[in-house]
């Protein structure tokens, strides 16, 4: 995965790159074969950082933005949220594939049954009359 990272109106130490670094490596992990590139942003306005994580995925993008008074907070807390998404979108497409699995070959679904111990006698009971 490429990670660019751009730093506006303020200097990120390399150890704060080290670990945006590591820590969208590890946002990597959830879904190593869909992420190809990601873009930090770090901002500073007055007190603020502003962090601003763009990842790219198959067919689509996924954005998060965070502020912080820290830039490695704003780092942290902006990832989170991507995991968050991350693992939405990929619970969402897993259910998707699995299908529905109460019909049949024919394609017919199939009747709920359910048996409750008493219920036979009682429809028994309605019909000799």
């Amino acid at each position: 995965m490429i990670v660019t990272t751009t730093a506006r109106h303020c200097e990120l130490d390399d150890e704060v790159r080290g670990f945006a670094q590591q820590r969208l490596e590890k946002v990597s992990r959830i879904a190593p074969r869909d992420i190809h590139e990601a873009h930090l942003v770090v901002t500073a306005e007055k007190y603020r950082h502003t962090a601003e994580i763009t990842l790219r995925l198959d067919g689509r993008e996924v954005v998060s933005r965070e502020q912080s008074d820290h830039p490695r907070t704003a780092i942290d807390l902006a990832a989170d949220r991507l995991e968050h998404q991350i693992r939405r979108l990929k619970d969402k497409r897993d259910g998707r594939h699995k299908g529905d699995r109460t019909r049949t070959a024919d394609g017919v679904p199939r009747a709920a049954e359910t048996y409750e111990p008493g219920l036979e006698d009682e429809a028994s009971d309605m019909t000799e009359d």
